[in-house]
């Protein structure tokens, strides 16, 4: 399946708070966003959370992909996110569209500081090996 992962944590993001509040304007984004990169969208679910004094607290979500997910969570209190975009390279290499979708939704939030991992995955052998 050939796959390939990028994670990001995004720190001290400069984008308004509400962006890591709104699950449902996240929601729509990040569907939108996965569209417009050529990636085939097959579900999505985002979690809202409120704190203890009932206040939004955060989201958490999830896109669906054929290709496999994008997933974003976000914390308002510390204006952190994290991301990670798996796809898999079975019928087709979608390195270059999981590549456009991550750097997009990361410029999105304009992080001040920025770790990156990026993972080959499922380098399986054939039945033959």
């Amino acid at each position: 399946m050939n796959g390939l992962h990028l994670i990001a944590d995004l720190h001290n993001c400069q984008c308004p708070v509400r962006r890591l509040l709104d699950a449902p304007g996240l929601q729509a984004y990040c569907v939108d966003a996965c569209l417009r990169h050529g990636l085939t969208v097959v579900g999505q679910l985002f979690h809202p959370f409120i704190d203890a004094t009932g206040q939004a607290a955060g989201v958490t979500g999830t896109v669906v992909l054929a290709e496999s997910h994008l997933a974003i969570h976000t914390w308002p209190e510390i204006m952190g996110v994290t991301l990670d975009v798996y796809v898999c390279n079975f019928s087709s290499d979608n390195s270059a569209q999981a590549h456009a979708l991550f750097d997009e939704v990361i410029a999105t939030f304009t992080p001040a500081k920025l770790e990156i991992k990026e993972v080959a995955r499922g380098h399986l052998l054939s039945k033959n090996n």
